[in-house]
């Protein structure tokens, strides 16, 4: 017997390809492009938390840039294959934490980190990390675990209004 998608598991498909496209387009974005995108974001933080920041020579600031740049690159990995973890896990219902659709969710990011490295080689300057696939697939579990939460969460509330009225 087949299942008919609800109107719910249509609309976090649609915004796991969203994610997945978003995903693919910061990809093929060459090493100089990239580098320039994440730039940006990275002085805003600086200029957030370090208030003397233009006070500073270049050497200081190119120091506390580079330093503060690799960690903005690799929360932008980890928080967008979150979403990405997040959205897929809707995609299919009730979902527990220990459920056999967890793994399945996990090797579906996972093979989209993968594939979104190898992506990567053939953007000039930039090379597949397998460091990069570990955090997208920890940022992936994270989302899976924190869809399971709030569903457990609305589910649980749900059966408590239900049984007090």
């Amino acid at each position: 017997m087949k299942r008919k998608l609800n109107i719910r598991q249509i609309i976090f498909a649609v915004l796991s390809v969203l994610c997945m496209t978003v995903i693919f387009i910061f990809s093929a974005d060459n090493a100089e492009d990239s580098s320039e995108k994440s730039g940006r974001i990275v002085k805003a933080v600086v200029k957030i938390f370090v208030s003397d920041f233009d006070e500073m020579d270049n050497e200081k600031q190119e120091e506390i840039l580079g330093n503060v740049s690799f960690f903005v690159r690799k929360a932008a990995h980890f928080s967008i294959f979150m979403t990405l973890g997040f959205c897929v896990s809707g995609i299919f219902g009730k979902i527990k934490l220990l459920s056999r659709n967890t793994p399945i969710t996990l090797l579906f990011c996972f093979l989209y980190a993968c594939s979104d490295e190898f992506h990567q080689s053939f953007s000039p300057g930039r090379a597949p990390q397998v460091r990069d696939v570990l955090i997208d697939t920890s940022g992936a579990l994270t989302g899976i675990i924190a869809f399971s939460l709030i569903y457990a969460i609305i589910i649980h509330r749900k059966r408590r209004k239900s049984i007090s009225t």
